[in-house]
């Protein structure tokens, strides 16, 4: 049987283990919003559907290679408008 001390010892762990875990993603959030990283992660996401409706739409392949296409390509396009924004904000910055 579980003594009343073991419990709060239990519980004050379990609640400590959340705030940790809280701060943590919290701290995460804060420097992804906003981020060139996390506007380029959106855009690739988008992009892949975007890209994958239109090879099946347009071309008639099947899923799977549009799948394909629309994967590889966005993110390509996705590293690139990571630098391309980076290189963009720092123009910016100098004027």
């Amino acid at each position: 049987m579980v003594t009343q001390l073991e419990f709060w010892c239990y519980r004050s762990i379990l609640f400590a283990m959340s705030e940790i875990d809280k701060g943590f993603f919290n701290a995460i959030k804060k420097q992804l919003i906003g981020s060139s990283i996390a506007r380029a992660i959106v855009y690739t996401i988008g992009h892949i559907i975007i890209a994958a409706t239109c090879n099946v739409l347009i071309t008639g392949s099947t899923l799977e290679l549009a799948a394909v296409d629309a994967i590889i390509e966005p993110l390509i396009n996705g590293v690139w408008y990571y630098f391309l924004d980076k290189f963009w904000a720092s123009t910016l910055n100098k004027q």
